[in-house]
């Protein structure tokens, strides 16, 4: 899945779309892959999954990532659910 990263942001929040990318404000700046791995967490945080579970597949550079989420099959459908609301969407 796309995120679209807001470093330096006041606080660290998961929520709403810009485009197609789930959008994640962190307070930290984007140098040396801090924002990227608060980023991460957050997301990770959002969906009630362990930080290894989020993992960075493209993008390290830039605001916006491909990210991959790894988590069994019986999480899977809770973390749908979760990333729906998170996006604004009603979960299905």
């Amino acid at each position: 899945m796309e995120i679209h990263v807001r470093p330096s942001s006041s606080a660290t929040a998961v929520g709403g779309e810009y485009g197609d990318a789930l959008v994640v404000h962190v307070v930290e700046p984007a140098n040396s892959g801090r924002a990227t791995e608060a980023a991460l967490r957050a997301v990770a945080k959002a969906v009630a999954v362990s930080p290894r579970s989020v993992r960075l597949v493209k993008g390290a550079t830039t605001r916006r990532k491909l990210i991959e989420i790894q988590v069994g099959h019986h999480e899977a459908q809770a973390v749908k659910i979760a990333l729906q609301r998170l996006r604004g969407h009603s979960a299905r």
